[in-house]
């Protein structure tokens, strides 16, 4: 532990468990992006458009006003642009 550590009361073992705590949510992290890798790769296989799923997936993650006001803004911007 380094000189100034002791007098700021510092915890090794609390650190480590802290660090410990850390890396294993990491590797949960990795884990859990795998399974989700899997499951895109499972819906694309049965013929659903992945890429629209994940955007589906971030519009149901907005509240409802924000939802709407981003696909009014879109619209705007559609016009626009004359598309």
């Amino acid at each position: 532990m380094p000189d100034g550590a002791a007098d700021k009361g510092v915890s090794a073992t609390r650190l480590k468990s802290f660090i410990q705590r850390i890396e294993r949510l990491e590797e949960e992290k990795k884990a859990t992006g795998a399974d989700i890798r899997e499951v895109y790769s499972e819906a694309k296989s049965s013929g659903f458009d992945v890429k629209i799923m994940r955007k589906v997936i971030a519009l149901r993650r907005l509240e409802d006003a924000e939802r709407q006001e981003q696909e009014a803004l879109l619209q705007v911007y559609i016009d626009a642009i004359g598309m």
